[in-house]
């Protein structure tokens, strides 16, 4: 059996020179990722110097309802990114 010729066009390759994704979709995927970074940032800290004492800023409603909800709401605009066709 021989084996025919494949072109980019039969593969489906993207020719060269070319990037997988519109600009567009880069600019969408660097905000996600901006809003993750946010997400994380606003559960940092909330420790205390002595161990021997107590913080109750650890469950504060920054650390555990905005933050989680930054982070879900920067990964949700990542996969949109890369899902997002800007030819439609």
């Amino acid at each position: 059996m021989a084996k025919k010729d494949i072109t980019p066009e039969t593969r489906n390759e993207i020719p060269e020179g070319q990037f997988l994704f519109e600009s567009v979709n880069y600019k969408l995927l660097l905000i996600g990722i901006g809003v993750i970074a946010l997400g994380f940032i606003l559960m940092a800290g909330g420790g205390s110097d002595d161990p021997k004492v107590w913080n109750d800023d650890i469950f504060s409603f920054r650390r555990i309802r905005l933050a989680p909800t930054v982070v879900l709401i920067g990964f949700g605009v990542t996969i949109w990114s890369i899902l997002k066709n800007p030819k439609k």
